[in-house]
């Protein structure tokens, strides 16, 4: 087919993007063909129409209006798609033939910077990683707000601390080499939204990586020490790559990268985050009923973000810790200090992604106002903290720029309320440009002439009607109804015929025409180039501008701990090196939010060097794992910075937290629940260490009971003498219990009240031990029907009396010293006066039967000695 010379065009463009949607500047819309109109038409539920490709045929076709077009990006965004965009360069009004276009930006969802696809308190993050035998490296940058960082993993849990750390970050877009994509594909098949982007090999060099830092940062990037993070620093150089490459254009918001090193914070794996509903719930994946739900009273989006990065990086550092609770204490003790800078930060936007359009070159006029009433507020906020008495609280108040004097020009030179297209004119202040006001005058006095020759055209010609009007086409006109054409002039020139009425023009108005159109045109050409220079300004003061809303999110966040702390009724928790924990009244930060007031039972909880093990026991639904839930919570908090909620707390520094709470089958994976069970089992005992707390539920209980029962056995007793972490270990296997006699090994249970078969669950944490589970008579705290009760109640008693019967079989065979089970047996039955049943007794061996054959030997007897009951009656069945 041959194609038409615009078709041609578009075609040779979209050879070198086959895997992208092109987006095709056409005049004042975006056009998009063919498969991509296709898809396009589909996934933005727009019109699918077609356009003449050439040679007669039609090609699909769908378009977007190019002022909503980020819009419209956002939504392809959603759907995981990556977009180009092509524009017309210079003006098509100018062009001679064909317009000229070139590709200007590649949007994926790592890479976008403004548009409803960015939420305000979570970082969208671009992550690229490498996984060599020797080492991992990992960076990550967010292109809206300019972050950029690395680390690097080495030993032998370098790949696992990689997949957890990718985990904690859930980035948008992951750039990986191509031949490990089959391996980390399969790694983060429980990751959502991430869009894998294969990188090629070669680009993961460190010579690369030297050379794309030294382009973009001169030789700044050489004073954060990432040269000696060699895995970290090929991964940020494929970073800058990709940017480089997608954005085509200056990547000035972008910080030099800054080194990180997980050790730094308490590690938290995949399954623990999930576990212990941090920022997402495990069951919706929202926020509401996580953690930072709790914690999140965040004025500027800058602190919501730095908030949850806090809470997904608890400190190990006592001072930086002890720096964070001094701030939240005293704005905790001054209500209204802390009332006013909620309200002043309220009036604060969100400064790091402002800057970051500005220096990218996205910015409007409005997103500059937006700065500027930013910066009306930080005087105010640095007089509020004047007499702050914090030390780390005055430094941070120091750090704070007021940025008095690009307020100062933001104030002179923008409009109050600008328009949103920056083309259109009316951004500028009068008084802030002679020429603009010149201009603006000119126009002003064109439009007052037009104003007078219309009434004077009227007076000359005596038609009342004739008005002067206005089109994009045939500009200024005359306009006279058909009914007054006899007392048309002669020296009004015809120019168009209505159908009602006819246009004319004078000499005289085409000369004022081309002198008000030509100011407008230059004015509106004038004012875009003073808001660029604005920019250019304001983007040569951007790291005032990021340093300022890092410092003011570090403000945010302290505040609203300050004010979480106050409405939850925390107290300042004691944080040392110690291996004690000790909570008095320790409350679950989260259940008791969605409680009544006054509806959680506290509960206390004492670990030391003595009593490092607790083995937990107690009836399902009585609240064991709410209770280890909350001290794992508790902790985490106290190491962020956090007050607590508790009555007092004291908390030896916590490495890790690992969690091993509720059960679930990976179908994708091929692995039951009972695998993914002991594959958790497996990462704890392989990575805690003396100084971590692990949280283990119902270990065992996917399995067979005596399977279970050993598994678990060998787990605690692995624990308490291999890895000596202090552990909380729930469990039905009451047999556990005995265990009690190992040092440190501690006993405690969730106390119910029993009555009348019928159970209430106190929620209280005690020392001691149950004997029973109470399953029964939770299976009736459910609903569960009377008939399949009093069943299972019946099916316990019998499987009871089986269990007790190989209990004293096993303690006489063990008095006697005598392997025969029939010796065992005759002891059982001596007393039995039904010689069927003594019978089929003794061919039994106790110790070898299981509790289902038991089971259905029972009911064989039961049936028999019916029968034999009817016979000697005489009766028949």
């Amino acid at each position: 087919m041959a194609y038409s010379p615009m078709m041609q065009q578009y075609l040779q463009i979209k050879q070198d993007y086959q895997n992208h949607i092109l987006m095709f500047r056409m005049g004042d819309f975006y056009e998009m063909f063919f498969d991509d109109a296709l898809l396009a038409s589909k996934d933005l539920d727009i019109a699918l129409t077609a356009r003449e490709g050439g040679g007669g045929e039609k090609v699909p076709m769908c378009g977007v209006p190019h002022h909503a077009a980020q819009s419209y990006i956002a939504r392809l965004i959603e759907k995981g798609r990556r977009v180009v965009i092509c524009e017309q360069i210079g003006d098509p009004k100018q062009a001679k033939g064909l317009v000229r276009r070139e590709v200007t930006r590649i949007v994926t969802p790592g890479t976008v910077m403004e548009g409803q696809c960015l939420d305000d308190k979570n970082n969208n993050y671009l992550v690229a990683v490498l996984a060599e035998e020797q080492g991992c490296g990992l960076a990550l940058a967010d292109i809206s707000t300019g972050l950029f960082k690395a680390t690097q993993f080495t030993g032998s849990s370098a790949y696992n601390e990689l997949i957890d750390e990718l985990y904690r970050l859930q980035p948008a877009e992951l750039l990986l080499p191509r031949s490990y994509q089959g391996v980390l594909t399969k790694m983060l098949a429980g990751m959502t939204n991430v869009l894998l982007t294969v990188i090629d090999d070669e680009l993961f060099n460190i010579e690369s990586a030297r050379n794309i830092m030294e382009r973009q940062f001169n030789g700044d990037w050489l004073h954060t020490g990432i040269e000696r993070f060699v895995y970290g620093l090929r991964a940020a150089g494929v970073i800058l790559f990709y940017l480089t490459d997608t954005q085509k254009r200056s990547l000035q918001q972008m910080k030099s990268p800054r080194i990180y090193n997980t050790n730094q914070y308490m590690k938290i794996d995949a399954v623990s985050r999930r576990n212990l509903e941090l920022t997402s719930s495990i069951k919706e994946g929202m926020r509401w009923g996580t953690l930072i739900w709790v914690l999140d009273y965040t004025s500027t989006a800058m602190g919501g973000r730095l908030l949850k990065q806090w809470i997904e990086q608890p400190l190990l550092d006592t001072v930086l810790i002890e720096q964070r609770l001094d701030v939240v204490e005293e704005l905790l003790n001054n209500l209204l200090l802390r009332a006013q800078l909620k309200d002043a930060l309220k009036q604060v936007y969100d400064l790091e992604r402002l800057a970051g359009r500005v220096a990218y070159g996205s910015a409007n006029a409005r997103d500059l106002l937006a700065l500027r009433k930013s910066f009306d507020v930080l005087p105010e906020i640095k007089s509020l903290m004047a007499n702050a008495h914090t030390e780390f609280l005055v430094k941070l108040i120091e750090n704070i720029d007021d940025m008095s004097d690009i307020n100062k020009l933001l104030l002179q030179a923008l409009e109050d309320e600008p328009p949103l297209q920056v083309r259109d004119g009316g951004i500028i202040k009068d008084g802030y440009h002679p020429e603009v006001d010149r201009l603006r005058a000119a126009l002003r006095n064109g439009k007052d002439w037009l104003a007078q020759l219309e009434t004077e055209e009227r007076q000359k010609t005596g038609i009342r009607s004739l008005k002067v009007g206005y089109n994009k086409v045939f500009g200024y006109y005359l306009e006279i109804t058909k009914a007054n054409l006899t007392q048309v002039p002669d020296y009004f020139i015809r120019k168009q015929t209505l159908a009602n009425a006819e246009r004319f023009i004078t000499n005289q108005l085409k000369e004022y025409e081309d002198m008000i159109i030509g100011a407008e045109d230059r004015l509106a050409q004038l004012e875009f180039q003073i808001f660029n220079d604005i920019k250019s300004i304001v983007t040569g003061n951007l790291r005032r501008i990021q340093s300022t809303g890092s410092n003011l999110a570090v403000l945010d966040v302290l505040v609203s701990l300050a004010e979480a702390a106050e409405r939850g009724n925390f107290v300042r928790p004691i944080v040392n090196t110690n291996k004690k924990i000790n909570i008095s009244d320790g409350r679950h930060p989260v259940v008791e939010r969605v409680l009544k007031a006054g509806n959680f039972v506290p509960n206390d909880t004492y670990m030391d060097e003595h009593s490092s093990f607790v083995l937990l026991t107690g009836p399902n639904m009585a609240g064991k794992s709410t209770y280890m839930r909350q001290v794992a919570l508790i902790i985490l908090m106290a190491q962020m910075g956090s007050f607590v909620p508790a009555s007092a707390a004291e908390i030896g520094m916590v490495d890790y937290i690992f969690t091993r709470i509720g059960a679930a089958d990976d179908l994708a994976g091929g692995r039951s629940t009972f695998m993914v069970e002991m594959s958790e089992c497996r990462d704890i005992v392989n990575h805690a260490t003396a100084n971590s707390l692990i949280i283990m539920d119902e270990v065992g209980r996917g399995t067979s009971t005596y399977d279970g029962i050993s598994i678990a056995r060998a787990l605690v007793e692995y624990i308490h003498a291999e890895i000596k972490a202090r552990t909380l270990f729930s469990t039905h296997y009451h047999e556990l219990t005995d265990l009690e006699a190992l040092p440190g090994v501690v006993n405690y249970t969730v106390s119910v009240h029993e009555e009348n078969d019928e159970i209430i669950f106190l929620r209280k944490v005690l020392p001691g031990k149950v004997d029973k589970s109470y399953g029964i008579q939770v299976a009736r705290l459910a609903g569960l029907p009377d008939k399949i009760l009093d069943r299972a109640q019946d099916v316990l008693q019998q499987m009871e009396i089986i269990s007790n019967g190989k209990r004293a079989a096993a303690e006489f065979q063990g008095e006697k010293g005598d392997s025969s089970p029939a010796v065992d047996i005759n002891a059982l039955c001596a007393n039995c006066s039904d010689k069927y049943l003594t019978g089929e007794l003794k061919k039994i061996n106790v110790l070898q039967i299981t509790p289902l054959e038991a089971m259905n030997l029972i009911y064989q007897w039961s049936e028999q000695s019916k029968k034999e009951s009817w016979r000697l009656a005489g009766l028949k069945e």
